[in-house]
């Protein structure tokens, strides 16, 4: 048994494909499935169930999966002991960021970060929140940027700040030039939200019940898309605070609070226990808290 070999299963059991698994694993089909049946023989046991079509898991297969997982990441932790000497500093770290985060976070968090850590570039993976947590569990990322709650006992988290949500609407929408609004009031208006797959949409809907109540509600891609629907006139939508700063900003558009207490999320950073490189996380959450966000209460 060798940590190829363990690594070509647990590629095969994310990928359920032999061909895809020898793709990632930068190796000739024929050889990866060599490698998977002389474990197999090896094991006396069936990890894998074949058919044309699909590759499945057996019970047994699962559990060794998993378990190969875990003896992946601590020979990985090893390599890192052996490093301690060295600079936890100067390695790209890979950070998961979800969607209504990354593009208002990543222009003010670079340059704060370079203050910092300025030898350790990021490796950015943008997503939606239950594929970046199956992502870290993995080990594809190293910490993730997202709204709590999140995670369980296996992952550690560092909250770094509130941020309020607040109202955008068109310029000639009769609230523009409200002062704030109330929640409930969003009640019968058409409100524009992000599709229900990304999580801010179950943040704002919790956050903002009265939201669920509303006549109609439109869905888009992105917050840029839903921003520029509102500016057209097609509804009003709710925005975090970060998203509203002035580069964001347009004649189009009123940006209204929310009456105190505003509804809000808390943003925090995610990474595993079994994660070795401490002072990386640290000095991310460092430079994030130092960032000039629009609106953020840091914590």
């Amino acid at each position: 048994m060798t940590l190829n070999e363990l690594r070509f299963i647990v590629a095969v059991a994310q990928e359920r494909n032999f061909r895809r698994a020898a793709e990632k694993s930068f190796i000739s089909q024929p050889a990866l499935s060599l490698a998977v049946q002389k474990l197999e023989e090896e094991l006396g046991i069936l990890i894998f169930e074949r058919s044309k079509t699909d590759v499945g898991i057996t019970p047994v297969g699962l559990a060794v999966v998993e378990q190969a997982q875990r003896v992946l990441e601590e020979a990985e932790q090893i390599r890192h002991l052996a490093a301690q000497g060295r600079d936890q500093l100067s390695a790209p770290l890979r950070v998961g960021v979800i969607h209504s985060i990354g593009p208002y976070l990543l222009p003010e968090l670079i340059p704060e970060l370079k203050k910092v850590a300025p030898n350790m570039p990021l490796e950015v993976e943008e997503n939606i929140t239950a594929n970046l947590e199956t992502l870290l569990r993995n080990g594809k990322l190293d910490v993730v940027v997202v709204a709590l709650p999140f995670g369980d006992s296996g992952i550690v988290t560092q909250a770094l700040y509130d941020e309020p949500f607040e109202v955008v609407v068109n310029s000639e929408h009769r609230w523009a030039n409200r002062r704030s609004i109330k929640p409930v009031e969003l009640a019968g208006e058409k409100v524009l939200l992000l599709d229900s797959g990304h999580c801010y949409s179950n943040q704002v809907a919790e956050a903002c019940p009265d939201s669920r109540k509303s006549a109609d509600i439109q869905h888009g891609t992105s917050l840029e898309t839903i921003r520029n629907m509102v500016a057209s006139g097609l509804g009003i939508t709710v925005l975090p605070a970060s998203a509203n700063s002035s580069r964001y900003r347009s004649k189009l558009l009123s940006v209204l609070p929310f009456t105190k207490p505003a509804p809000a999320r808390r943003i925090a950073l995610a990474w595993r226990k079994t994660f070795t490189r401490t002072q990386a996380a640290e000095a991310l959450a460092q430079a994030i808290t130092q960032t000039k966000l629009n609106g953020i209460q840091v914590l």
